[in-house]
């Protein structure tokens, strides 16, 4: 007998704990496959997390053992009914969300321990890094069933060479673990069942760091992307000012000279 559909309401599980929000889709039925609901409740998590003082990371993950997210539920997504404008609205859910991880100023990591696949792929590569088993595959099909991969392209031209990004748009091929590591979309790659502990490891690497030190600075990689090399050094010149200026920039300068260890404030 096939699995019952997941209730909406468990579509997106949170647990945060010593500093680490876990963000899961559970669908693990449909492969954890985002529908509107579920692309409405990771950013209402999300929002949760950043708003929760005491969350310095946040993790996204799947249910499951064999996806991360296989991409948007094309069926479900089909079944709306709201007419063209509406329809059209709600697929800007998605960039929302990628807007959202980018501005969040809390390190993201994906735990990708499957598939991640056209709009699973890009929620991964949406995050700040990414921790892949490996076994994990990545692809961007969408062309194979007559569609293109709009939403997802920016997350993907940010993490890989361009030509590559589009290579794999054009062809819909799926990578494994190891040509995403050489391709350079991935932080690190693990055995399967070290997955957890490599993420654990790295989450609580993140939490030990200055939190508001963090968030200026994620800030403003993200600022100065896609800015010219002036307007980018202008920027992170009056950063560095104002970080410096940070209570965490003081206790941290402080705890060196004094050769203790730091005690952050998040100010």
């Amino acid at each position: 007998m096939p699995d019952a559909p997941t209730p909406a309401a468990d579509e997106v599980l949170y647990d945060g704990g010593d500093g680490v929000a876990t963000i899961t889709i559970n669908r693990p039925e449909r492969r954890n496959a985002m529908s509107w609901s579920v692309i409405r409740q990771l950013r209402a998590a999300l929002a949760r997390a950043g708003a929760d003082q005491e969350i310095r990371v946040v993790v996204l993950t799947g249910a499951g053992d064999s996806a991360f997210c296989a991409g948007a539920d094309l069926g479900a997504m089909a079944g709306r009914d709201e007419g063209f404008l509406a329809t059209h609205e709600a697929r800007g859910e998605l960039a929302g969300l990628f807007g959202e991880l980018w501005g969040l100023g809390k390190p993201t990591v994906a735990r990708v321990q499957g598939w991640a696949m056209a709009g699973g792929l890009g929620l991964a590569l949406a995050c700040d890094l990414l921790v892949a088993s490996d076994r994990a595959r990545f692809g961007a099909p969408e062309v194979n069933v007559g569609l293109w991969p709009y939403m997802i392209t920016v997350p993907l031209v940010r993490s890989m060479p361009p030509k590559k990004a589009l290579e794999l748009m054009l062809s819909g091929r799926v990578v494994d673990a190891a040509e995403a590591d050489r391709l350079g979309f991935v932080t690190r790659v693990v055995a399967h069942d070290r997955l957890d502990e490599a993420v654990g490891e790295l989450a609580a690497t993140l939490a030990s760091k200055p939190p508001a030190v963090v968030k200026l600075g994620l800030r403003a990689f993200y600022a100065v992307w896609d800015m010219a090399a002036d307007d980018a050094l202008a920027h992170l010149h009056a950063m560095l000012t104002i970080t410096a200026n940070t209570e965490d920039a003081s206790e941290g300068i402080s705890a060196f000279l004094e050769k203790r260890p730091p005690r952050w404030t998040g100010r």
